[in-house]
């Protein structure tokens, strides 16, 4: 065997050694904790900042949609109409997706509160009961705090849904492929007002009388111009 040859393998050999006794001993460190409990819980959530693109958040975890019921009005002027009493309610990081809560929010709009939680009780989604939690909520915070006389006497003025914490993981495939893996929550909020429900909720759905249509008719009427005129 050559000079060489001899000098090489040492070399390598050394590295081997030192390499073995440094990162080793940094692996056998940092994998301790792991390995003293390998079947410990996820308490915890993942570490980071996660995900959401509700804008109403606020740092102490109260949302801008709460302070709704603290906001003071000026009396209402003589010969006025009064201001109906309304909640404001949210329920906040349901594990539930608000693509899927977005159908229920919109079959309850418009909707008395006894109709609407009946209504809630026929679905058989997930996302129904978390509704039907938040408008009994909202009625007692209604009773409570906001001096409602008959609990039955109030509709759902606004039911909408938002983006909550979205924690991302992956799920494992053949061929050391990965897919991504999404855990979705959402907020969802609900108004609840005093009075009778508008027979036509959505204003641009509502069917116009003969009198109304004949106005319209008049108005574009007047809307006609004679082009290149004096």
């Amino acid at each position: 065997m050559s000079r060489g040859v001899v000098v090489v393998k040492t070399f390598v050999v050394n590295c081997g050694v030192l390499s073995k006794a440094l990162w080793g001993g940094r692996f056998a460190q940092a994998a301790t904790p792991l390995l003293a409990t390998p079947h410990a819980p996820l308490i915890a959530p993942p570490s980071g900042r996660p995900f959401h693109t509700t804008e109403s958040l606020k740092k102490n975890g109260k949302m801008r949609w709460e302070y709704l019921n603290n906001k003071m009005y000026r009396p209402t002027p003589i010969g006025e109409t009064e201001r109906p009493a309304f909640v404001a309610h949210v329920k906040k990081n349901l594990k539930y997706s608000p693509d899927k809560m977005w159908y229920i929010a919109c079959l309850v709009r418009g909707l008395k509160i006894d109709d609407a939680i009946n209504q809630l009780k026929f679905v058989s989604q997930k996302g129904a009961q978390f509704a039907i939690d938040t408008l009994e909520e909202a009625r007692q915070m209604a009773i409570r705090d906001h001096y409602v006389e008959y609990p039955s006497n109030l509709w759902v003025s606004e039911s909408f849904v938002g983006r909550g914490l979205v924690y991302r993981g992956y799920r494992r495939h053949a061929r050391r492929r990965f897919g991504k893996v999404e855990y979705k929550h959402c907020h969802y909020f609900v108004t609840l007002e005093e009075g009778d429900p508008p027979q036509q909720y959505y204003t641009y759905q509502a069917k116009l009388t003969p009198e109304e249509m004949l106005q319209e008719y008049l108005k574009e009427l007047r809307k006609r111009n004679v082009p290149f005129a004096i």
